[in-house]
This record gives C-alpha cells, sequence and structure tokens, in this order.
C-alpha cells in the first residue's frame, strides 16, 4: 500500500507542473486538518456529555466538580502510557521545530494531542482547543510533505497550511487562519505562498462547516460612535496590561509546575486547586465561550449563577467584582491544566478575558454614570485587544474576532486596541507568549525576518580553520618566512594544550616587519593581542551577531571546550544569509 502510494505520488510529481502539485497538496492538508478539527470537537463533545451521564446513572452527582482533576489525570495515564511519558504542549516547541529542525514535527502528535487535548477541555480544562489543533495541523502538513519529499521551504508552508486549516476549522474563519500562520508561524510570506495557504484554508473551513456547521459567535450591532473613542483608547491600554499579566504569570505558574519532579504528584496537586478554583468562579469551567455567548446576548448576571457572588444585593457592584476576579483568575486556571499534566491552549482563554475585560470596562463606566457604552462593542474589541497583546499578533486579532462576530463595522475601534494593546505588551516584553520559551533558551530573534534565518544557521557551519598556527616563542623572523604561505591576515596563536592564548594581525607587525635587526629578537608573544574576543563552538548564532555588533570586531574566535577550532566572520555570516534567502526565494512555490 505504502509503495503505491509513493510510486502514485511520483507519477504526479513528474506529469503535474510543481506548483499545481503544491496547490493540491494544500487541498489534501486542509481537508485532512478539517477532519482533524472536526474529529477534535466531537471529542470534546463526548467527554462534556457522557462522563456527566455516566455519574449521574451511578447516582455519584458529587464526583461532577472533580471531572478536570479526572480529566488532568487521564491525560497523564495516556501519555505515560502511549507516549513514553513525554508531550510537548503550545506552539512554542512548533515555532522552534520551524527554526531548527527543519519543519520536522513528528506524526505522533496528531494522536497525543486530539487525545489530551479531547479529555482535558471536555472534561471541564481552563484551556482551548486551538493550539493543540495547529499543532495537529502542523504534523499534518510535515508529514505530508515528507512523504512528498519535498524540500525545507515547500514543506514549512504546508507546515504552515495545516496550522491555518486547523484555526479555520475550529473557528470556521479562513482569511484569520492564513493571517495567523504568517504573523504567528511563518519567516515570511510571498504571494506565491499566500495561495496554497488560502486554499488549504478555505478547504477545511467548508469541510468543517458542512459537517459540524454552526457559528461560534453572533453579533448583532448598529456600529459605533465617536464618543466612545476615549473609552476605546482606555480598553486598548487595559487590554495591554492584561496581556502583560497573562504572559508573566503563565511562565511563573509554569516554572512551579516544573518543580514537581513526580507527574501524578503535579497532576493530583494543580488539578485539585483548579477544581477548587471553577467551584468558586464557574465560568473558568472549559474554554468559556458559553460564558461569552451568555454576555453578547446581554445576559451579564447569568454570569452569577451558582456562584456565592449571586446572593449578594447589589447585582451591577457584585458583577464588578465577580468579573474582574475572574479576568485575573482565568490565566491561574488555565497554567493549573496545562503545568499539571492537561493539554491546552491560550488562544481562547486570551479570548474570554478580553471578553469580559470589555464587559467590565463598559459595565463600570454605567454604573458610575461615567457613560453609556454599547456593551456588545466593547466585549468584541476587548476579545481582539487581549489575543493581540498575548499572541504579538495585531492582525490576527483583528481579523480572527471580525470573522467570528461580523463585526466588521467595528474595524477601527478594533485597529485602535489591538494597536495599543500590542505596543504596550511589546514595549515592555518583547517577546509573545510563544517566544518567550525560546528566548530564555537562548534563541534571540531579531526582525521578523532575520530571526528564523538566524536560526537556521550554526557557528559550527560557518567556522573558518584555514588560518597559519603560530605557537609560543615564534620569533619575528619566522612570522615573517611564513606570511607567503597564507592569504589570510590573521594569526591565531595557540599553546601546548591547544588553547587560544592570542591573535596576531599583519596591522600589527606592519611597523616592524622592515626591521631586519630586530627579526631574531622580538617574539610573537611580545606583540600578539591576549584581548580577542572568543565565542563557543555551540554557542547561539545570535549571541555571535551580539558580539560583532558589540565590539565592532571582523573575526571572532571559535573555541569547544577551551580548545581553539578556527574564526568566524561577519563577511561569512552575511554571505551564508544571502544564500539561505536567495535559495529560499528559488524554492519558494
Amino acid at each position: 500500500m505504502k509503495k503505491s502510494l509513493l510510486l502514485f505520488i511520483s507519477f504526479l510529481k513528474k506529469k503535474i507542473e510543481y506548483k499545481t502539485f503544491i496547490v493540491l497538496a494544500s487541498v489534501i492538508v486542509g481537508i485532512l486538518s478539517g477532519l482533524a478539527a472536526v474529529l477534535l470537537k466531537k471529542l470534546v463533545y463526548f467527554f462534556q456529555q457522557e462522563p456527566r451521564i455516566f455519574i449521574d446513572g451511578l447516582g455519584l452527582k458529587f464526583i461532577l466538580p472533580l471531572t478536570p482533576l479526572i480529566g488532568i489525570l487521564l491525560s497523564v495515564l495516556i501519555v505515560n502510557l502511549l507516549f513514553g511519558g513525554k508531550i510537548e504542549k503550545g506552539l512554542s516547541h512548533i515555532i522552534y521545530l520551524i527554526i531548527r529542525q527543519k519543519a520536522d514535527v513528528p506524526r505522533r502528535k496528531i494522536i497525543s494531542h486530539l487525545l489530551t487535548s479531547g479529555i482535558t477541555i471536555g472534561t471541564g480544562g481552563s484551556a482551548g482547543l486551538e493550539a493543540p489543533i495547529v499543532v495537529i495541523g502542523a504534523s499534518i502538513g510535515s508529514n505530508l510533505s515528507k512523504g512528498f519529499k519535498l524540500n525545507y521551504q515547500t514543506r514549512t508552508l504546508l507546515l504552515a497550511c495545516g496550522s491555518a486549516a486547523g484555526i479555520s476549522a475550529i473557528f470556521n474563519s479562513p482569511i484569520a487562519g492564513v493571517i495567523f500562520a504568517f504573523e504567528v508561524l511563518l519567516p515570511e510570506i510571498t504571494v506565491s505562498s499566500f495561495i496554497p495557504l488560502l486554499i488549504a484554508s478555505a478547504s477545511s473551513a467548508v469541510l468543517s462547516k458542512f459537517l459540524y456547521s454552526g457559528q461560534l459567535f453572533y453579533l448583532v450591532t448598529e456600529g459605533w460612535h465617536l464618543y466612545a473613542i476615549p473609552f476605546y483608547i482606555l480598553l486598548g491600554i487595559i487590554c495591554g496590561l492584561i496581556s502583560l499579566y497573562v504572559i508573566k504569570i503563565s511562565f511563573l505558574l509554569d516554572k512551579w509546575a516544573e518543580s514537581f519532579k513526580k507527574q501524578y504528584s503535579k497532576a493530583i496537586i494543580g488539578g485539585i486547586l483548579l477544581c477548587c478554583l471553577i467551584y468558586f468562579f464557574p465560568p473558568l469551567f472549559g474554554e468559556g465561550y458559553s460564558s461569552i455567548i451568555k454576555i453578547l446576548a446581554g445576559n451579564h448576571n447569568q454570569l452569577l449563577d451558582n456562584s456565592f457572588f449571586n446572593s449578594f444585593p447589589d447585582k451591577d457592584l457584585s458583577l464588578i467584582i465577580f468579573v474582574t476576579l475572574i479576568i485575573f483568575t482565568k490565566v491561574i486556571a488555565t497554567s493549573l491544566t496545562i503545568g499539571s499534566g492537561g493539554n491546552g491552549g491560550i488562544i481562547a482563554p486570551s479570548l474570554f478575558v478580553g471578553a469580559l475585560t470589555g464587559l467590565l470596562l463598559a459595565h463600570t463606566m454605567k454604573y458610575f454614570g461615567v457613560a453609556e457604552l454599547n456593551y456588545q462593542n466593547f466585549i468584541v474589541v476587548g476579545m481582539a485587544g487581549v489575543l493581540c497583546g498575548v499572541l504579538h499578533a495585531p492582525l490576527t486579532g483583528i481579523f480572527l474576532i471580525a470573522e467570528i462576530t461580523g463585526g466588521y463595522t467595528l474595524i477601527v475601534p478594533l485597529m485602535i486596541v489591538t494597536a495599543l494593546s500590542f505596543f504596550i505588551s511589546k514595549y515592555f516584553h518583547p517577546h509573545s507568549i510563544y517566544t518567550t520559551s525560546l528566548a530564555e533558551k537562548g534563541i534571540k530573534f531579531r526582525s521578523e525576518k532575520e530571526k528564523y534565518f538566524n536560526q537556521q544557521l550554526k557557528v559550527s557551519d560557518l567556522v573558518e580553520s584555514d588560518f597559519l598556527i603560530l605557537k609560543p616563542g615564534t620569533t619575528l623572523k619566522e612570522l615573517v618566512k611564513k606570511i607567503p604561505l597564507t592569504k589570510r591576515n590573521l594569526f591565531p596563536v595557540v599553546d601546548e594544550k591547544k588553547k587560544l592564548i592570542g591573535v596576531i594581525t599583519l596591522d600589527d607587525i606592519r611597523e616592524v616587519m622592515l626591521d631586519f635587526e630586530a627579526h631574531n629578537v622580538i617574539l610573537i608573544d611580545d606583540i600578539m593581542s591576549p584581548n580577542f574576543k572568543a565565542i563557543n563552538l555551540n554557542e547561539d548564532i545570535n549571541k555571535a551577531i551580539e558580539i560583532f555588533e558589540e565590539s565592532q570586531v571582523w573575526n571572532l574566535a571559535v573555541t569547544d571546550r577551551d580548545e581553539y577550532v578556527g574564526f568566524i566572520s561577519k563577511s561569512n555570516i552575511f554571505n551564508k544569509y544571502i544564500s539561505i534567502w536567495s535559495s529560499g526565494q528559488k524554492e519558494q512555490i
């Protein structure tokens, strides 16, 4: 079967123009990713309904508040039994695979993320489906590319097609899926690569809508008014600050979760804490989309149902306090869900927090008699603001919200709020929630295009070792004799332990070269410079670039365990950069 498939693929590649073949491949990726998204939705629905029916049938309703804990434990058990006890969550790992591992996403991620995220979120885990479906789509695109034996650039493109198709199918938002792919994952976007992304995203959306119809949110709005502009500006600032809070708390709790050595202990403690939070704040249960639907419909006080705040006499004030607490606890619930062993993403929680932020501002202004604001407008725009600030993806925030709510009439407020939120979040925290962990590992991002090209370069690939090595005690006369044997104007001085102890350039000896009487007297030890800049062979290339920029040197010594290896130069890095960029342009669709 596999041999027949490979022969068929080989036949297609020979008979069909390459660009047409990639378009067909993008359709396949889109359909498969759409099917995966529908299956994931069905799994979530199954685990939302069946366990409750089973528990009710046994007369054990007291167990219902513990379903999030049960889901986390099941996820940990599945990972340990089927996937060797390890599963990489979130999109940071996918970005890493793109920039360091040739966009090679393991096939096992399809099943592992389907099962664990479906169980986690279906049983009430406070996270979203978007990150898992993006990973699943990326794995589908990557593995299909490997089956087709396509090059790295095309594999990265089809990986992004799978990710775009996943977002498109989950939200029924094909444009937002495409924008998310190139804003978050792809190093650059061209017209030719834009077409496969569009086709994959559209194919996935059509399939998802056919098999699992229904719009996530509905928005009815008469537009927006100029008098509300100052409040949209205020909302943008608040969303930026809340985005910072979300990023900081997420990583703080991630580190807390990593401190646990035993997986099941972590799952039990984290799961119990999550169940306690959900008990006091019921809207934290699950993704949170049901709560957004309620407040968009104007049923704001339904957020208080089944909570202690519902008994307070002043419903408006209790709603303000309750919503404020939920905004600050949602990220804690999400971090506990994922960190303790469950699986999910941050997009749905960001939308949830953003919606409540918009509601809180509008309701607070009304409560204190400051202004009568359109609740729906501020809820929708708040969703885009927090999402943009957390992901550092303003276009994704704008178009995703405009698509899923039909709120294109709010495009100006969306632009204002996302721009301010993005500026504040990026100013105080340069990296998004997806790239922060990579930056902490030394994978530093520069410009949007350079960051991916630089990560493809390795110090070991740039080392030049054809330098004339000198030993301590060598006379100037011996050095002058050796100069014609090399085209280099740089001479490393290396001792018996292969340690670089100094560097000599032609400029260092130019004044004494013609002083023949001094040739036998002067030793290179006297004229070499011990103040050279060096970098380890396994260091990140961005570290080398930073040293070049800060020190204004042209060559940088490379060592491996204190042993001299060679040098890298600015010009070599530049040439490699141009080579990668040029080959990428030629190999793009």
